[in-house]
This record gives C-alpha cells, sequence and structure tokens, in this order.
C-alpha cells in the first residue's frame, strides 16, 4: 500500500518491516494486523488492515514519530 502524507511517500513495498502484530486468524471478522515499517528516508509508519469488527476496519497508513514508534516496539515485544 502507498500514501503520500505531507508530500511524503509512505510504502509498505519498498521500507523496511520493523514488527508486526496480528490478532485472530485470515477471515476472522475481528482479526486485524498492525505492521511498523520504516522508510528509506528514516520515516517511521504503522500499516494496519482488520475485519469487520476489528479496530481497523479499513486498510491504513499513519506516520508516527520516531518516539511513538519506539514506544509501539517496546509494546509489542
Amino acid at each position: 500500500m502507498k500514501k503520500v502524507i505531507c508530500k511524503v511517500e509512505y510504502d509498505t513495498e519498498n521500507s523496511e518491516l520493523l514488527g508486526k502484530v496480528t490478532a485472530g486468524y485470515i477471515g476472522d471478522p475481528a482479526g486485524y494486523e498492525e505492521c511498523l515499517f520504516k522508510t528509506a528516508g528514516g520515516k517511521y509508519f504503522l500499516y494496519t488492515n482488520g475485519g469487520e469488527q476489528s479496530p481497523y476496519t479499513k486498510e491504513a497508513i499513519t506516520r508516527l514519530s520516531a518516539e511513538k514508534a519506539d514506544e509501539w516496539l517496546k509494546a509489542n515485544k
């Protein structure tokens, strides 16, 4: 997935995956995934996607500060 936010392109295909959390199973309406990425330019973002009953009912990219990315990594080890 690609998304441009404030003139910066965030692309899951061309960024480094730093961590991933999954809940549920494929096809689970409450299942979801969160993936933390870092771009080549040093920007962090969270890719989220899930079922219709999950916290992430639509595929999305959310930019994160380095501090928030570090917090996410620590919370999801």
